[in-house]
């Protein structure tokens, strides 16, 4: 602890008695370095060698191309719906067992403290956002030395080109076996302010590349993408497969402006007969005619002037060609401009090719393609796998949250990180949906289910059972069931105590002169 800076939780010792030739394949990115020993990560792309500085730079500028930008947009509008009167993503405890309700009630302050402290109900696009493109996020827990029960501080961001995790192994034998088994040692941070290889400000040949301060794994707060490279060594963003298509939408736009810069103006060729002069003098006379008939006016885009300026002579200028006497004399022809600058196919191919890659419906791209809300064969299948990936980018994301609400339940002392561990995997995260989809969603499910559940009325009794029915078509759980038949009992109980008051006078309801019995609606009888 002396060489740490931070805090460490202290957990039960794991003695690692089950011993496996097979190292573990961890997605947190960390680098695997031997006892006394460190070493840099890099990824071979496109034949040029990337450390991970560079690659999470990368990734930051290819988010401020404009399709690129349009995408991440989409994803993130998605990812994070927000709600002027609830919070952006709420903890769920149903499923987790043997927690009284009080304690209960103390997770959820806690998470909504955690939520705070990342400011996620007013930055949450721009935290999801940094995450996405990026590939990883970092926060230090700062806490108070003197009064740890009071918990969390502050969490405050990290640049990731500027921190990495390291993970110290030791190869042993195991006696009486070839076999090479691989133990963890420590897992530590190493930051350093100035960045690692590849960050603006360090060189691959700084001395000190990969030293920095070591800091305790429990005083980081860690998330990453869970996409790696092929070797397992490095944590990629989602952002990593669009490199490619991005890289050629760019060349091929870029040639596009040139063709069509070049080709779009008609060009006019002059054939100017100089009869018999001299070579110098038949250069002379051509070049006085170009200057007679030369176009004067010159067009500034800088400044948005027009002026007259005879000493420029650009690609597109006309062509002077001399001819000699015999000819047919002096003669002028046009060019004519380019004939396909209006298709614009392959640009849109690698267009969609991009949005594919990021796993955006294509549908998307086009502007004018509306978005039909309704019926549930109105949705085509690219937006259901859009969701789909959608509800994992949350769940990997929601790493965050569960790391900080740990930290933040046992430096309170409301549970030990083994009792948190037992829980851990039935804790749910609960993302704002886009209401209106999903109630419309839902409807459409519910009415086919019923339209279902009628074609087999019939056969109920015959060939199904109500409790088939019930399980397979409506899709009911056995609490469903239970909580369902004691409702239509009560109701069923309600509805004949009202028939029977109904039924019997003497139960009537009461009158609007509030006596009770059936209403007097007649005449009372005149004493003759």
């Amino acid at each position: 602890m002396a060489t740490l800076f931070g805090f460490e939780i202290r957990r039960k010792a794991d003695d690692q008695a089950t011993a496996s030739f097979a190292p573990l394949a961890l997605d947190d990115g960390a680098h695997q370095v031997s006892t006394g020993g460190m070493y840099g990560t890099y990824v071979d792309l496109e034949g040029a060698t990337r450390t991970e500085a560079e690659m999470i730079t990368r990734y930051r500028r290819m988010s401020m191309q404009p399709e690129c930008d349009m995408a991440i947009d989409d994803i993130i509008h998605e990812f994070i719906v927000y709600d002027e009167h609830n919070r952006l993503v709420e903890i769920n405890l149903d499923k987790v067992k043997g927690l009284s309700n009080s304690t209960k009630k103390v997770i959820q302050e806690e998470f909504e403290y955690v939520l705070d402290l990342l400011e996620f109900n007013e930055k949450g696009y721009e935290v999801a956002r940094h995450w996405y493109i990026d590939g990883r996020m970092f926060y230090h827990i700062i806490i108070d030395p003197d009064n740890v029960e009071d918990g969390i501080q502050e969490l405050r961001y990290i640049d990731p080109r500027k921190i990495k995790k390291v993970r110290e192994n030791k190869k042993e034998r195991i006696p009486g076996t070839q076999v090479t088994v691989e133990r963890t040692i420590s897992e530590f941070f190493l930051f350093n302010n100035k960045g690692f290889v590849g960050y603006p400000g360090g060189t691959p040949t700084s001395a000190g590349q990969d030293q920095g301060v070591k800091i305790a794994k429990d005083a980081i707060l860690h998330c990453t993408s869970g996409v790696m490279s092929e070797d397992n060594r490095m944590v990629l963003s989602h952002l990593h497969k669009a490199i490619k298509p991005l890289n050629q939408l760019r060349i091929l736009e870029d040639a596009t402006v040139i063709y069509r810069i070049a080709r779009a103006p008609e060009r006019r060729i002059f054939y100017i007969d100089v009869g018999n002069l001299p070579k110098m003098k038949a250069e002379q006379y051509l070049r006085d005619m170009m200057v007679k008939h030369k176009n004067r006016l010159i067009y500034d885009a800088e400044t948005g002037q027009i002026r007259d300026d005879r000493k420029f002579m650009t690609m597109l200028e006309d062509y002077w060609l001399p001819r000699r006497e015999g000819g047919r004399g002096t003669e002028i022809s046009t060019l004519p401009g380019g004939q396909n600058l209006g298709e614009m196919d392959d640009v849109l191919y690698f267009q969609k090719k991009m949005y594919k890659s990021l796993n955006v419906p294509v549908s998307r791209l086009e502007p004018e393609t509306g978005m039909t809300l309704g019926r549930a064969t109105e949705i085509n299948r690219d937006e259901v796998k859009f969701q789909k990936f959608i509800q994992r980018l949350r769940m990997r994301f929601s790493m965050l949250f569960d790391a900080a609400l740990e930290k933040q339940l046992v430096l309170k002392g409301h549970m030990t990180p083994e009792e948190y561990a037992d829980i851990r995997r039935n804790i749910k995260y609960d993302f704002k949906q886009d209401n209106y989809f999903t109630e419309l969603k839902e409807n459409e499910v519910i009415t086919e289910r019923i339209n279902t559940v009628n074609a087999v009325d019939p056969f109920v009794g015959k060939y199904f059972s109500q409790d088939w029915v019930r399980r397979n078509i409506l899709r009911m759980s056995d609490d469903e069931i239970m909580m369902l038949d004691q409702q239509i009992k009560d109701e069923a109980d309600t509805d004949t105590e009202m028939d029977a008051a109904l039924a019997d006078p003497d139960m009537g309801t009461n009158n609007i002169d509030g006596t009770s019995g059936p209403p007097n609606d007649s005449e009372p009888p005149s004493d003759g």
